[in-house]
């Protein structure tokens, strides 16, 4: 049996958040394909983070993936005006009833994902947008980018994955810092504090990526794959830890009117009232 009798016929057509670009090497970009929305995430696409990782596991071309973002930004993360929106409905509750289970499955397939995934940021990346990049292999970022999880500021516990990710890179008092404060900062602070791999100008940034997933993809591929699944497994266990915990804790505070009045009040670009519950 030939490898090429493992190749299944995979059809990327149905993400239409995603592009798709396989090179004849192996390394593939996948670029989250939203520029004016700067990419960011809502209901209608949040099941295509959930879904294209178990396609690109399965398509045997790829050695190496790079995730990126087309336009100015990465990811925005959650869509402030459509959770503004979500918070004064019933759909609100329906939306906070499914939040684990989904954003959980976005996190096990990419660990699961058996080739190296390089995020190449080539923008600002917030929320969720920064916690897409804390679970690929490697990071290479924007120098000016503004990096940050800033869920507190719309009323949110940090349950799209930042509480498993920042403590693992940056230790457990610099990520509540950040994480308690919503705080944010660009790429070469980041790079400073070990939140990323590398930081470069932002016109370098995807070329960068591209270097080392292209010596990523000259190396003999199963010494690369299983060393990417024994050190993901120490990750997959803090997922199990506090993952589950934090991103039900994150549903709940959807059920607040501290979250209904910072959603409102940073989408109309007001000062919000916290009332406290």
């Amino acid at each position: 049996m030939s490898d090429n009798e493992f190749q299944r016929d995979i059809d990327y057509s149905e993400f239409d958040f995603f592009k798709v670009e396989i090179a004849e090497d192996g390394v593939t970009t996948v670029t989250m394909n939203d520029p004016d929305k700067l990419n960011a995430v809502g209901p209608h696409n949040h099941w295509q983070l959930e879904d294209i990782w178990l396609k690109l596991a399965r398509d045997e071309r790829i050695k190496v993936i790079v995730l990126t973002g087309a336009g100015k930004a990465f990811s925005a993360g959650g869509d402030i005006k459509l959770m503004a929106e979500r918070a004064q409905t019933e759909y609100g509750l329906k939306y906070a009833l499914r939040v684990p289970i989904n954003t959980l499955r976005i996190w096990d397939q990419i660990l699961m994902t058996p080739q190296p995934i390089i995020a190449a940021v080539n923008g600002d990346a917030i929320g969720l947008g920064t916690s897409l990049f804390a679970f690929c292999d490697m990071s290479i970022v924007a120098e000016d980018a503004k990096l940050g999880d800033t869920h507190v500021r719309v009323g949110l516990v940090t349950g799209d994955g930042g509480s498993v990710m920042w403590p693992l890179l940056v230790g457990p008092q610099k990520a509540k810092e950040y994480l308690m404060r919503g705080k944010l900062l660009n790429g070469k602070k980041a790079e400073e504090i070990g939140l990323v791999n590398y930081a470069f100008p932002r016109e370098q940034v995807l070329e960068e990526a591209l270097k080392i997933a292209r010596e990523i993809a000259g190396q003999p591929m199963w010494a690369v794959r299983w060393s990417k699944a024994a050190v993901n497994k120490c990750i997959r266990d803090q997922v199990n830890l506090t993952g589950e915990l934090s991103i039900a804790y994150e549903a709940m505070t959807m059920l607040t009117q501290d979250y209904k009045a910072a959603t409102t009040a940073f989408a109309n670009k007001e000062k919000p009232v916290f009332k406290g519950y």
